[in-house]
Formats: C-alpha cells, sequence, structure tokens
C-alpha cells in the first residue's frame, strides 16, 4: 500500500503529461484550435500583450527571415531586409558575417542614425518599445518617449575590442548600444548623466544628484532595463561593468543575463 501511495504522483504526472502532449497533437493538426496567444505555433504578434509563449516564438524568428519580417509588418518599424554577407574564410574580418539583416530607419520613435541588425534584434526592440519603454514613459513622465540615441550596432570586433578571444555579438550585427532616449517635449534621459544605484533613487538622490538629474529617470531607467530582459537574451548596463557606464547592450546571443 506505501508503494502504491508513492506511485500516485508520477501516475498523476504522466497522464498529465499525456494529456498536455495529446492537446498539442490536435493543436498542430489543426483538430483543436486555441486562440493564437496561446498557440505555440502561431505567428509572433508584436502588438499583442506579451505572454508565456512570446520568448518562444521570438525565439523562432532565428534563421527564419520571412517569417520575421512577416512579424514586423504590422508595425511602426520602417526597414528593409539586407543581402546576407558571409565572413571571410581569414583575415580582420574573419567571424564577422550579416545575415539575416534588416536596415532600420525608424520605428514609433526616431533614432540619431539608420542601422542594420539581424531581424531578431529588431523584433526585440519592437516588443520592448511597444511594451516596456512606452508604457514606462507615460508612467514616469505623463508622455512618450519620441527619439533614441544609440552607439550603433555593427562592428566587426571581439569582445571589449580585445586582440583576441570571442567575437562581440555586434561582430554580427545582433546587438544594439543605447545611450540616451528624448521624450516628447525635448527632455533627455542619458545613462551616464540619470543611471544611479537602487539606494540612490529617492528623493535624498535627486537632490545629491548630478545637475538636471532626478529620481524619475533613474527609475525611468530601471524600469526599461528589466522591461528589456524580457524579450532580449542579453541586456548589460552601467551596474554590469565600467564599460558600460553610458549605455545599455541588448543582445540576441542565446544565453541569458539581466545585468
Amino acid at each position: 500500500m506505501t508503494r502504491l501511495r508513492r506511485l500516485v504522483p508520477w501516475l498523476v504526472l504522466l497522464l498529465i503529461l499525456a494529456a498536455a502532449g495529446g492537446a498539442l497533437v490536435l493543436v498542430r493538426a489543426g483538430i483543436l484550435v486555441l486562440p493564437p496567444r496561446y498557440d505555440p505555433w502561431a505567428p509572433l504578434d508584436i502588438s499583442e500583450e506579451p505572454g508565456f509563449l512570446t520568448r518562444y516564438k521570438l525565439s523562432r524568428l532565428e534563421g527564419e527571415p520571412a517569417r520575421c519580417h512577416a512579424a514586423l509588418a504590422p508595425t511602426a518599424l520602417r526597414f528593409t531586409p539586407q543581402p546576407d554577407r558571409p565572413a571571410p574564410a581569414d583575415g580582420p574580418n574573419q567571424g564577422c558575417s550579416l545575415t539575416g539583416t534588416v536596415r532600420v530607419d525608424r520605428s514609433g520613435v526616431a533614432f540619431n542614425g539608420g542601422f542594420v541588425a539581424t531581424c531578431p534584434v529588431a523584433a526585440a526592440w519592437m516588443l520592448f518599445e511597444i511594451h516596456a519603454l512606452q508604457p514606462a514613459a507615460r508612467k514616469h513622465f505623463g508622455q512618450p518617449v519620441a527619439r533614441v540615441r544609440h552607439l550603433g550596432t555593427y562592428a566587426c570586433r571581439n569582445l571589449y575590442n580585445r586582440e583576441s578571444g570571442r567575437r562581440s555579438e555586434h561582430a554580427t550585427a545582433n546587438a544594439i548600444d543605447i545611450a540616451a532616449f528624448v521624450l516628447k517635449d525635448g527632455t533627455q534621459i542619458s545613462l551616464l548623466r540619470d543611471w544611479r544605484e537602487p539606494e540612490k533613487t529617492g528623493p535624498e538622490a535627486a537632490e545629491a544628484g548630478p545637475a538636471g538629474g532626478d529620481a524619475r529617470r533613474a527609475a525611468f531607467l530601471r524600469e526599461i532595463r528589466d522591461g528589456a530582459c524580457r524579450f532580449f537574451d542579453v541586456v548589460l548596463g552601467p551596474e554590469y561593468n565600467e564599460a558600460h557606464r553610458d549605455h545599455f547592450h541588448f543582445d540576441m546571443g542565446g544565453f541569458r543575463s539581466c545585468r
């Protein structure tokens, strides 16, 4: 009897897994129809409120340019697909291929310049812009972000510009660095000036902080950093190290880090 009681939870788990597996088969076959939000095979809808399948659907865009372009098409992103450029077999540009990239001219915000990035980076940016950046701007300032200042996407180099070692995600345009945000009324919020450590985000920090800084700006930057972690694989900022004191680094490199 004791052995049977021990088996019961495992039997229940097996039944649940079997039922879930059967449901997935029915969904895949088109017999059971789920709302797109809960259908793992439905296309990514960037405008839809993110759910538990959003990250999975975003990951399915990698290596699938047509699927990625279709996800971007209904959004405000103005983009142009770019031809692939394989990396040289040797020389200084070895390992710096451009595959599945798009040129971005603007989105719901203006940029200080157009840039080329992998399509998944562009898709993650739009999710971030719609569901993290603009809601945080309206929450803290009562107005949207109108302009974003970036520091670039593509640079054929190693991590931290070292002479040897692993290539940066920038070497394949799979990353973007963001330095500042400009609100609709012209207010500028920069990482270098306005980022503060958690214990320095209260009213006292607003008085003691650098000229032009205030607690709202610090709270806004921290909130959008956390929001970016919902969509980008890697998010690095001033808390990570000195090299990121003046910008956020967002990339779709495959492993997860939110610092």
